[in-house]
């Protein structure tokens, strides 16, 4: 079975179990500023271990970008 995850709109499939840490890993954005909504809700970067995702979940990923 997989998870099918919608992701800034694009859908995704990825194998489960999966934390909002695997997804971080997974999309290549660990180590970067980001926020990650889930279904409406900001996921604390404290709990990204422990919130494990669920097939359907809709999830915005924001990449903090710096300049000036």
């Amino acid at each position: 079975m997989e998870l099918l995850l919608r992701i800034n709109g694009a859908e995704r499939r990825f194998a489960p179990p999966l934390t909002v840490a695997g997804l971080v890993g997974a999309l290549g954005v660990e180590g970067k500023r980001i926020a990650i909504e889930r279904n409406g809700e900001i996921v604390p970067r404290s709990r990204y271990g422990e919130v494990e995702l669920a097939d359907g979940d809709r999830l915005e990923v924001v990449v903090a970008v710096g300049g000036g």
